[in-house]
């Protein structure tokens, strides 16, 4: 049996690997050096300072809710070391549902060129490729390290950077990650302001256990083909629903996890599980027979919004306004075409219109308003660390730089989906023909003008309306969405029941004895005059016949 890991013992880390040249199945145990003492730098440049708003230092909200990351592992070596231990803090379950080793042939070139050349290659690699094959969250190409340790850490601390969290700095003076096992608060609060910002929605769906690369086992908080519920290991377990021992459902209960699961119970149908964060994106609802809420889904990309003024993409209706307002507060706006055509064809850092071999790319000037954004109104108490200003035609322009990674979009570009013209929208740092947004519904035909069509082709039908085709009464909704309403029939009809009905039958119940009662009563007096009658007519007659 081969073994490979690594173990942390009395505050030292330790590696086990098997002894390659051992033909009896022979390991080396050895004491890892202190990750602190190795020298090494992640690529992800953002050591300006970081400004912090004060309106982001709020109690954390988002983190008792579980997050799932779908991590596929490509390999071009003999080495994949993945510790999802760090995560666990942020109540973050690294799941790994693919494993590639590139045995025979590199599927890219992994020695040409620069670092960033070589992810560029790997993520259109995973675009045209592995997401055909494999749907997953975040992808990782690992090189060789000799050092187990090394590796586990870098694979925790760039997965960090995919989950939004930057490099600290005097935000939080202490030393964590990249080298540490724990993550610090200004992670998690990195980490916590992508899930507020809608950036998360894809972490919230556990992942099918068909797509788990892994051996079924009861403790490893994925829930298996022949499990109810996987709380981990009994020691870590703190879900009253769930018995850690056996991953069943505790006696009484139907549930364990899921947004549609509330005190072990499922929610009732029709209840709102996740709501709507933009005009362009549409609510979902519990089914009433399922701890989990529906897929997310919003409105069809290039769907118009904003008074026909943008379009729909991706579930946020894009326009210029509300995203300098994301970066410069509220306020902001969008500043005149001229600042975008003088800015973004230098080719700087402030105006471009992406990257090409690792350097600036110049915008031409009818793809300027694709390229960095440009802002005007901008309150200097909101301006991120790396900004400029330039003067078009006596306008002040703002534009600002992050570098969050090569592979992280800087939130300082235009938006694709934004629109650039009369039917027209950014795509990929162009201006194109609205069309490249892929809008193919007739509402009027389809939906009966009574709804719109989702993300599926599916229509979601106007309140009054009742899917799939918005065609006859109803409350709305869609086939993908769940129930919009929820059904109170039942409910209803009980407090009839036992409000109205059952007061008048017992009334009447009531009524009748009393009515009974009363006529026994008045029967009995009858019988006894009715003696009494027939006595003094007797006597009387014999008196009579006395006389005679």
């Amino acid at each position: 049996m081969i073994i490979r890991g690594i173990l942390y013992i009395g505050g030292k880390w330790y590696g086990m690997e098997p002894l390659n040249t051992s033909s009896t199945f022979e390991h080396v145990f050895y004491q890892l050096e202190d990750m602190q003492d190795i020298p090494f730098q992640c690529g992800v440049l953002n050591h300006e300072k970081i400004f912090v708003k004060p309106s982001m230092k709020y109690k954390r909200a988002v983190l008792p809710q579980k997050s799932y990351v779908e991590l596929f592992v490509v390999v071009d070596n003999n080495r994949v070391m993945i510790s999802s231990n760090m995560y666990r803090a942020l109540n973050i379950q690294i799941v790994l549902v693919g494993l590639e080793i590139w045995t025979d042939t590199n599927h890219i070139s992994v020695m040409d060129g620069s670092a960033v050349d070589v992810l560029r290659r790997f993520v259109s690699w995973r675009q045209k490729d592995l997401l055909k094959r494999s749907q997953n969250d975040v992808s990782h190409l690992i090189l060789d390290h000799n050092n187990v340790l090394h590796h586990a850490t870098v694979v925790a601390h760039e997965l960090g950077h995919n989950l939004g969290m930057k490099h600290d700095d005097e935000r939080c003076p202490a030393s964590y990650i990249m080298g540490s096992r724990n993550f610090s608060t200004c992670s998690a609060d990195d980490f916590e302001n992508l899930i507020l910002n809608g950036g998360g929605n894809c972490l919230r769906n556990p992942p099918k256990t068909s797509n788990v690369y892994k051996e079924p086992v009861c403790g490893n908080n994925v829930v298996d083909n022949n499990e109810e519920c996987d709380c981990g290991k009994p020691q870590e377990c703190t879900n009253p629903c769930c018995d850690a021992a056996t991953c069943k459902l505790t006696p009484g209960s139907q549930c364990a996890q899921g947004l549609c699961c509330k005190n072990c119970k499922f929610k009732v149908a029709g209840a709102e599980c996740r709501s709507k964060m933009d005009f362009c994106d549409l609510p979902e609802y519990c089914n009433g027979s399922s701890a989990y809420c529906p897929d997310d889904v919003y409105i069809m990309n290039g769907y118009p919004c904003d008074n026909m003024k943008a379009y729909c993409y991706y579930g946020v209706c894009q326009n210029f306004d509300s995203q300098c307002e994301s970066i410069y507060g509220k306020g902001a706006q969008k500043a005149p075409d001229v600042c975008f055509e003088k800015a973004n064809i230098k080719g700087d850092r402030f105006g471009n219109c992406g990257m090409r071999g690792g350097a600036y790319k110049k915008c031409p000037v009818q793809h300027s308003l694709c390229g960095k954004l440009q802002c005007t109104s901008v309150s200097l108490q909101n301006l991120p660390a790396w900004s400029v200003v330039n003067n078009a035609s006596g306008v002040l322009c703002w534009s600002s730089d992050f570098d969050l990674g090569s592979d992280v979009p800087d939130p300082a570009q235009v938006h694709d989906g934004t629109a650039c013209g009369e039917k027209k929208a950014c795509v990929d740092f162009k201006c194109v023909d609205a069309s490249y947004l892929g809008y193919s519904c007739d509402v009027k035909e389809k939906c009966n003008d009574n709804g719109v069509c989702n993300n599926k082709g599916n229509c979601h039908c106007n309140s009054g309306w009742a899917p799939p085709f918005c065609s006859q009464s109803g409350y709305g909704g869609s086939v993908d969405s769940g129930p919009a309403h929820i059904d109170t029939s039942l409910r209803d009809g009980l407090l009839i029941f036992f409000l109205l009905v059952l007061p008048v039958v017992i009334i009447t119940v009531l009524a009748v004895i009393k009515r009974d009662a009363i006529k026994r009563k008045f029967c009995r007096k009858s019988r006894r005059q009715h003696r009494y009658f027939t006595y003094y007519k007797c006597i009387f007659q014999h008196l009579r016949a006395f006389s005679r």
